[in-house]
């Protein structure tokens, strides 16, 4: 039986999501309303479900919310509850910050509700933008004591910087421009010598932080790939850099699903010391034994063949770990973004998420049997709209908006003013 994709039940976990009460676990992500706001949105504008469920009255509503976290002097709040308003003093204010996270996803949240984002205060928002950067050209997560960066080199807050700069360039960006080299000298000496990207210099490489190297990249049009309207880049060093990272990218897809699937039972482990406490020599394959193409696919003790393992496969995000259903974006879409998709085994990764993740009530899973979750959930229906699902929206992996919402905000009057670089 076919993989079935169950539209109308992912659009009633979302309008829940959106409508209703979260479960108790989110209680502790209170200060993050910003964050879960724009997964549930993205979610509903996916399924394209956003103009037939919302009416004018609450897309007003939620709009509303949105500006009521924009802080005065650049940027956005991640709620509603920092704002000290009236009572914020020169002693008091760093506790109540714009962050650079809940910036983008209240901008990109705009974006999706086809607001025409006038009432965002884009000239404070950039000069903030400038002042978190740091002089290794990576960004803060917002300004704290004294005005000074907090927090900072961490790629995913290259990413929001580059993202925020893109939705809100306009007359203003010559004047109040981010140091652009020093941000693309940073990220390209994140690569590793496998091929992807880590969180800085010399540290593991991960797809999530991969995703927003080159989404990154691609927005600044700095990817030496033939990818539209991306430049060619003096600073990145080669195109096997490229490759590098096209293989360690498509190497991620993986049939470890679980976590007991990295290791050998307990009893296997017992039986194999056992043997080796009573002296048993270890048998190692002979080098002249070579398998037929036609010989069955098996695990080499007499097991059943394992082709129907290999019927799913996910993605991880890092070296063997198991699969995990959000890394079908931050992998899959890193591979859009380089028109690699179809190194995937598209099929099995569509099976493992409709088939292993995807929850009954609607939503995915982080894993099989997991209860599904806002972020997990909307990041599966972003991977599937990147390999063409039919019924979801087409996806821009670069923005993380639907086309519909990135045409939408590319269109907006006060934009086509923006200059070019």
């Amino acid at each position: 039986m076919a993989s079935e994709f169950n539209k109308s039940t992912h659009i009633r976990y979302f309008l829940r999501c959106l409508k209703t009460f979260l479960p108790t676990a989110y209680t502790s992500n209170d200060s993050q309303r910003m964050t879960l706001a724009f997964f549930v949105l993205c979610g509903i504008d996916l399924l394209g479900a956003l103009d037939t469920n919302i009416t004018a009255d609450e897309r007003a509503g939620y709009v509303d919310w949105i500006y009521e976290c924009q802080h005065p002097h650049g940027g956005f709040r991640g709620f509603t509850g920092a704002n000290l308003g009236e009572e914020r003093t020169m002693d008091n204010e760093y506790w109540d910050p714009a962050n650079i996270a809940a910036t983008y996803f209240a901008l990109a949240s705009l974006a999706i509700l086809g607001d025409d984002l006038t009432r965002v205060n884009r000239a404070p928002c950039l000069r903030w933008l400038k002042r978190l950067q740091l002089s290794d050209g990576t960004f803060g997560e917002a300004l704290g004591p004294g005005g000074e960066p907090d927090g900072g080199r961490d790629m995913r807050f290259c990413y929001c910087a580059v993202i925020i700069r893109w939705i809100l360039a306009g007359k203003t960006r010559d004047e109040e421009d981010i140091d652009v080299d020093g941000l693309v000298r940073f990220i390209e000496a994140s690569q590793t010598y496998e091929g992807g990207f880590a969180n800085g210099p010399f540290h593991e490489a991960h797809a999530g932080w991969t995703y927003c190297a080159i989404a990154a990249l691609s927005i600044l049009g700095k990817l030496p790939v033939p990818v539209k309207r991306c430049r060619p880049v003096q600073l990145w060093p080669s195109h096997e850099s490229v490759e590098r990272m096209l293989g360690w990218l498509v190497n991620l897809q993986t049939s470890l699903l679980q976590e007991e699937d990295l290791s050998m039972s307990d009893t296997t482990q017992a039986v194999a010391q056992l043997d080796i406490d009573n002296g048993a020599q270890q048998t190692p394959v002979e080098a002249t034994q070579v398998m037929s193409p036609d010989d069955p696919l098996t695990d080499g003790v007499g097991a059943e063949p394992l082709y129907d393992e290999l019927q799913w496969a996910g993605l991880t995000g890092r070296c063997n770990k198991v699969a995990d259903t959000c890394y079908t974006f931050w992998a899959g879409g890193s591979l859009s973004i380089l028109n690699s998709i179809h190194l995937l085994d598209q099929q099995a990764l569509r099976r493992y998420l409709l088939e292993k993740t995807q929850h009954r009530i609607g939503g995915f899973g982080k894993l099989p049997g997991d209860a599904p979750d806002i972020m997990h959930s909307c990041l599966g229906l972003a991977g599937l709209a990147g390999m063409g699902e039919p019924d979801l929206m087409p996806y821009d992996p670069s923005s993380c908006l639907s086309i519909k919402a990135k045409q939408r905000l590319e269109s907006l009057p006060w934009r086509q003013c923006r200059q070019t670089d």
